[in-house]
């Protein structure tokens, strides 16, 4: 097993194929400078939040304080992780049709379980 150094974290390529399969620039989301400083920055900063790796410098400790919400993101790749993080953790929305499971009627016989829904409305 290869021992992780800021050198070989900030050579790799960042990427989140689940939630932005055509990657940070085509998604919509971030600007140019901060879709690049994500790329460039974002496997050492998942590696500093996750202790995979201590701070190192002075920057690390930055990232690390921005990304716990300690301090202000200052630098772009800072901004950009808080970003991200607030992107990919947003609560997912509904469905505008509910939650209940449709039924469908095969031969006769009903095969959902909200069989008996009826819908009262109040008259005035």
């Amino acid at each position: 097993m290869t021992k992780l150094t800021r050198e070989s974290l900030v050579s790799r390529l960042f990427n989140d194929p689940k939630n932005y399969p055509y990657g940070f620039s085509r998604s919509g989301d971030f600007s140019i400078n901060e879709s690049k400083a994500l790329s460039q920055y974002g496997v050492l900063i998942a590696a500093l939040v996750d202790g995979e790796i201590s701070p190192s410098t002075p920057e690390d400790e930055n990232f690390l304080a921005a990304a716990f919400g300690k301090q202000d993101p200052q630098s772009i790749a800072e901004k950009a992780w808080v970003k991200y993080q607030k992107r990919i953790n947003r609560p997912k929305m509904g469905s505008i049709y509910g939650s209940h499971k449709t039924s469908i009627e095969i031969d006769g016989e009903s095969t959902g379980e909200d069989d008996d829904i009826s819908i009262e409305l109040d008259e005035e």
